[in-house]
Parts: C-alpha cells; sequence; structure tokens
C-alpha cells in the first residue's frame, strides 16, 4: 500500500497514527547533547525516537543516531548484515570471469561469473590465514591469493593449497571461499548476508522493493540503458545525512541549488510512500534548462536503507551510500547514458555533519509538507534497529 502527498500544507499523511498518550513531550525531554549520550547503550539511543508520533508533532531522529561510535556499529548488524543490499550493477559482471570486489561494513566481498555464467558471491577473504583474496575488479579465470597463494575456482571451491604436508584432519572441499546469498534485479546486484533466504528474483523483488516494484518496472527503472560510467566521493558524514538530505521533498532545492530550482514546478512535487520506498516526483517549470532531470515522468527513487535511483527520460542515475564509520561515507555515482555532477549536496552534508556533533544541536523538526518521506525513513530505522 503506498500513501502519496503533494506539497500542501492542508494535505498531511502520518506514517503512523496510532495514539500515544506520550507523543506530547516537552523539547527538553531529548535534548540531550552528545557528550551525555555518549555513555548509553545503542538500544537505549534508538528509543529517543518515537516513530508513532505524527510528523506534525515529531521531533526527528537525535544527533546520536549520527555521531555515536557503539550506534554506528549496532546499526551494521541490525540494518546492513539483514535484508537484501544493493551493491554494484549487472554490467560488472556481465560476462563469464568477470569480477568486482566491495566492502558492506566489516564484510569484504568478491562477486563474479564463473565459466558457466553462474552468479556467486563469496567472503572475500582466504580461509588459511585472512589475507584479502582479490581486489578492485576485472576478469580472472580462479582467485589466488596473494599472501601464500591458496587459489579457488570462480566457484568457490579450494583448487590449490600447497606446501601442507604433515597436516592432519584437514577436508579440502571444507575450505571452499564462504558463499553470500547474491541476486539481480534489473541493472541491480544485490547481496544478503543472511542465509536462509531464497535468491529467486520475484521474491527479491518483493523483500527488496515491495508493492513499488511494478511502478518502478514500468517506468523503465529496470530496462537495460548503456552504462556510463562510475564516480566516487567520500564524504566527511555519516550515511544517514546524505540520505536526509536526499528525502527532504526538495526543501532544499530553492537554496541550495538555484540553477536547479528555475527550471522546477515545486508546487507539483509530490511523494508516495510505499513499505521501504519512497518515490518523489516534480514536474519541470520550464522547457529550456541547463537539467535534464526534469519533467512528469522523472522520478527518484529512495530504496532503504541507502540505495537512491533517478530516472528521468531516456537517463538514469543511481546514488548508494556506504557507510565508512560515524561520520564518513562513500557514495557511488553510477550513470547510464549521461553523467553529471553532484558537489553541492557534499558540501550541505558535511556541513550538517559537524552541526550534529555539536553541543548545540540534538533533535530538531519536520517540515510536514515536504520531509514525509525523510520521516519514513527514520520510522523504518528504528523498527530495523528495534527488531
Amino acid at each position: 500500500m503506498a500513501m502519496t502527498m503533494m506539497l500542501k500544507p492542508t494535505s498531511p499523511v502520518f506514517f503512523h497514527q496510532t495514539k500515544n498518550p506520550n507523543r506530547r513531550r516537552s523539547f527538553k525531554a531529548f535534548s540531550l547533547h552528545n557528550s551525555e549520550t555518549s555513555s548509553l547503550p545503542p538500544s537505549t539511543l534508538v528509543h529517543q525516537f518515537d516513530p508513532r508520533i505524527p510528523i506534525e508533532e515529531a521531533l526527528t531522529a537525535p544527533s546520536s543516531w549520527y555521531a555515536d561510535p557503539s550506534f554506528y556499529s549496532f546499526e551494521l548488524d541490525q540494518i546492513f548484515y539483514r535484508g537484501w543490499q544493493a551493491i554494484g550493477c549487472t554490467e560488472q559482471i556481465k560476462r563469464p570471469r568477470d569480477f568486482f570486489t566491495g566492502r558492506l561494513g566489516n564484510v569484504e566481498f568478491v562477486v563474479c561469473r564463473d565459466d558457466n555464467e553462474k552468479l556467486h558471491a563469496f567472503h572475500n577473504v582466504c580461509r588459511h590465514h585472512a589475507s584479502i583474496l582479490a581486489h578492485g575488479s576485472g576478469k580472472k579465470s580462479c582467485f589466488v591469493c596473494p599472501y601464500h597463494g591458496w587459489t579457488y575456482g570462480l566457484d568457490g571451491a579450494l583448487l590449490k593449497a600447497s606446501r601442507l604436508a604433515g597436516i592432519k584432519n584437514f577436508v579440502e572441499h571444507e575450505f571452499g571461499l564462504i558463499p553470500i546469498k547474491v541476486a539481480t534485479w534489473g541493472p541491480f546486484v544485490l547481496l544478503n548476508m543472511e542465509q536462509d533466504v531464497d535468491s529467486d528474483e520475484d521474491i527479491v523483488a518483493e523483500e527488496w522493493l515491495g508493492s513499488s516494484s511494478e511502478l518502478l518496472s514500468s517506468n523503465g527503472v529496470d530496462s537495460s540503458l548503456s552504462y556510463v560510467c562510475r564516480r566516487e566521493y567520500t564524504i566527511e558524514c555519516n550515511w544517514k545525512v546524505f540520505c536526509d538530505n536526499y528525502l527532504d521533498g526538495g526543501y532544499h532545492v530553492p537554496y541550495a541549488h538555484k540553477g536547479l530550482a528555475s527550471g522546477l514546478n515545486l508546487d507539483s512535487y509530490s511523494t508516495t510512500i510505499f513499505e521501504r520506498v519512497s518515490i518523489q516526483k516534480c514536474e519541470g517549470g520550464s522547457t529550456e534548462n541547463d537539467y535534464d532531470r526534469l519533467g512528469s515522468k522523472a522520478l527518484y527513487a529512495f530504496v532503504f536503507p541507502n540505495f537512491m535511483i533517478n530516472r528521468y527520460g531516456p537517463w538514469m542515475d543511481t546514488n548508494l551510500v556506504l557507510p565508512l564509520g560515524p561520520r564518513k561515507c562513500q557514495v557511488v555515482f553510477d550513470y547510464f547514458l549521461e553523467p553529471s555532477l553532484k558537489m553541492e549536496d557534499i558540501m550541505l552534508c558535511e556541513g550538517v555533519q559537524r552541526g550534529l556533533e555539536s553541543s548545540a544541536y540534538s533533535v530538531g523538526r519536520y517540515a510536514p509538507a515536504v520531509e514525509n518521506a525523510m520521516h519514513h525513513f527514520h520510522c523504518l530505522l528504528y523498527d530495523s534497529l528495534t527488531k
């Protein structure tokens, strides 16, 4: 079930409408400085946000969610090591023997396609003494550990382990690479760190996208566009800051992106909320502008927890936000057909991170008419962190 709202203050949308007798807490009840929250366990910090409070009365997720080191470790376990996570493009493993590597939290992974064109993913760690096995991307017929030469097939099987004379109780087939569940949806490659999951495409679509999958497909998100290039940026902010920036319903556009704003009809901005996806749309205000990301067919989708899909006209770009620490993330931009630049948002996000870490800020408020997608994101974070 999806909810759609236009940016009109007379048309509020509530994510939860459950009655809560404590929802009218004073601002002071949440105004704990970072120094006061640093000693609190993550399970306590989670409950500094209440998803039951309607957006018109709700306080934002607290600064501790963005700055506390223990909270960062907690959310890796609760959010990124569960469920399907976007980690790359099918273009990277298009042909037999193609491979690429990556890191999600503390998990080093390698994705490859074997000679029979079967897709595999493994922990990118040698079973001998834990050396990282492969680096970067490209083509390989096998994986050879750079430390002691242990060799693995593209199916993960151990092919060679030299100089093991005298070893006892060694069963070769038990020392293959540790597999990770892998699947694809449209042009995207997904991983799931949980082992007891089904990688059937329809099931993956339901778990990852919910009821939004049909809308995304019909708007060309799963079509085969020509892949152009990748850009990667390391940003000095918590990964959620970048997501919040994407999800503010165009609130910052007139102030931070004046060139873009001149070509937008912001009164037409709408946000549709699905189970784990939110989709923003906005019509172009003029036919002549320097941005080709406008028009009634433009679609900007956020897939929880950290993936953004921007589909406009014949083009598409995606933003993948990878957590690197409490105040650092890497944003991977993949471009299909035509690249662009996003430096303005990087400066904004780094400024927000510095503010979140100051003693002057703990929580803020939402603009109900525009920031319902951000509120939905924070509610999903809460739900994931309390499971």
